[in-house]
This record gives C-alpha cells, sequence and structure tokens, in this order.
C-alpha cells in the first residue's frame, strides 16, 4: 500500500541533507574565491617586487661599470702625469743637481742600425712623441660629478723672493714635488674609493641574490597554492551544480507524490464507503451461500 506520510518524510529528509550539502559547498566556494583573491594579490607583490629588484640590480651594475671606468681613466692620466712631472724634475735635476740626474736608458740599436755607426755614418734619432716628445701621452677623463664638485686645492706656498738662479730652480724642483705628492694623494684616494665601491657593490649583488631566491621560492609556492585554490573552487562548483540538479530531482518527486496523495486524500471518503459497501456484499453473499447449504440438508 502506499503511505504517503512515509514518503513525505523521507523525501523531505533527503531534501533537508541535500540543502544542507549546498550550503556548505556555498560556504567553502567562498572562502576559496577568498583565498584565491589573496595569494592573487600576494603574486602580484612578488612579482613587482622581483622586477624592481631585477632593475635596481641591473642600475647598480652600470653606475659600478662607470664608477670602475672613471677609476681606470684617473689612474691613467694621473700616472701620465706623474711620469711627466719626473721628468721634468730629472731634467733640472741635470743642471742643478747633477748627482740626483738619472740618464734615460740607452737605445737598442737595430742590426742594419749598428752597421751604420760601424762604418762611421750616424743614425738619425727619431722623436719619441707624446708631450714635448717626451713619450709620455696624457689621456684626461670626464670627471665624475662628486669629483668635479670639488673645490681645486689652494696653490702651493711660494719661497719668498728669489735671490738665486739655484734656489730659484730648487723652488721649482720643490714644487714639482709638491705636484707629484698630490698625485699620488688622488690616486690613494681613487684607489680607496673603488675598493669600498666594489665592496659594496658585492654586498648589494650578494644581498640581492638571495632575496630574489627566496622571494622566488615564496612565488613558486603562491603560485603551487594558487592552482590549489583554482583546483578546490572548480570542484566546489562541480559539487554544487550537481547537488542543484540533484534537488532539483528531489523537489520534483516531492511534488509527484503531494498530487499522488492529495488524489487518495481527495476521494477517500468515496474509496471508504465503496470499500464497505463491498465488505457487507461479500457478508450477504456468504450468508446466503450458508443458508442454502443448510437448505439441502
Amino acid at each position: 500500500t502506499w503511505d504517503c506520510a512515509k514518503e513525505f518524510d523521507v523525501s523531505d529528509d533527503k531534501k533537508k541533507a541535500i540543502e544542507r550539502k549546498i550550503s556548505g559547498l556555498e560556504t567553502a566556494i567562498a572562502e576559496a574565491e577568498d583565498g584565491l583573491a589573496t595569494v592573487k594579490a600576494e603574486i602580484k607583490v612578488l612579482e613587482d617586487g622581483i622586477k624592481a629588484l631585477d632593475k635596481e640590480v641591473a642600475e647598480a651594475t652600470e653606475q659600478r661599470k662607470q664608477e670602475h671606468t672613471e677609476f681606470t681613466e684617473l689612474i691613467a692620466s694621473d700616472t701620465a702625469a706623474k711620469k711627466l712631472l719626473n721628468f721634468a724634475k730629472n731634467r733640472l735635476n741635470k743642471f742643478y743637481n747633477p748627482s740626483l740626474y738619472r740618464p734615460p736608458p740607452e737605445r737598442d740599436l737595430t742590426e742594419a742600425e749598428r752597421i751604420t755607426v760601424n762604418l762611421g755614418g750616424d743614425v738619425p734619432t727619431v722623436a719619441p712623441g707624446g708631450i714635448a716628445n717626451t713619450g709620455i701621452a696624457v689621456q684626461f677623463p670626464q670627471l665624475s660629478s662628486s669629483r668635479q664638485s670639488d673645490a681645486p686645492a689652494p696653490p702651493p706656498e711660494t719661497f719668498g723672493a728669489y735671490t738665486k738662479q739655484g734656489a730659484k730652480n730648487t723652488g721649482v724642483i720643490a714644487m714639482i714635488d709638491l705636484l707629484i705628492q698630490d698625485l699620488d694623494k688622488d690616486m690613494t684616494e681613487g684607489k680607496t674609493d673603488e675598493a669600498n665601491a666594489q665592496a659594496n657593490y658585492e654586498t648589494l649583488m650578494a644581498d640581492s641574490a638571495a632575496k630574489r631566491s627566496q622571494d622566488a621560492k615564496s612565488l613558486a609556492q603562491k603560485q603551487l597554492a594558487k592552482a590549489g585554490f583554482e583546483g578546490d573552487l572548480a570542484e566546489h562548483a562541480d559539487g554544487k551544480a550537481a547537488a542543484s540538479s540533484e534537488l532539483a530531482a528531489t523537489l520534483k518527486y516531492i511534488q509527484a507524490v503531494h498530487n499522488d496523495c492529495d488524489w487518495l486524500l481527495q476521494y477517500f471518503d468515496v474509496r471508504k464507503e465503496a470499500r464497505a459497501q463491498e465488505v457487507d456484499q461479500l457478508k450477504q453473499a456468504k450468508a446466503i451461500l450458508s443458508g442454502a447449504d443448510f437448505a439441502m440438508f
């Protein structure tokens, strides 16, 4: 027999269970969406940070190259200037301090030149070139902005009135010595600045490499988390769609039960009366049959 109350209870329990499942899936979907939005924002921060770090490293490298180029040019020009001053000082010593004069090294003659000399000929001397034919070439570098902003050093003090030619030239030699000392000081400061700049650059590169490695590791972890949230979101969405379809089918079944049970309830009294009449008719038929049997005896 059809038990409407039981069918209603069973179907209603199933409907409520499905609705709870859908509610849980909607909560899970909302949490997955929030987690996905958060991890996407974190990924963007990490990617922007890595780009900024790479730019900073590139700029620092370019600056270090420029500083090293300026240092190389400074050392080259100061070295050449020092050679030129020593050359001038040596020339002065030749006339005023012969004991301090250092003659230039003898020129190595070629085989053809030696033959010419042995035959009594003269070998022309080729000018060595450079500044005033000293063989010294000076390249003046473009100084950095920091060096250009430095005020020039004050001129060296004079030695009073020159009363003698020897004293005058001795003063010139002393002035040359001061210039040479300035060049030595400038080169020493340049080497110190270069060493410090290189050390700072290497520290920056090491720190930047460590930070980039850590950020790249964090970025990989965030990307895995993003993939996880996306997978969860797709799974929950599929689950909700399936549960929604199951709920629709359950509601349709409940409506069908309603239709059937409403029809049964609507015609219950009519069927009850018909059933009672059937029972009475059966009793009468049985009584008649029983009376017939007694009549035969």
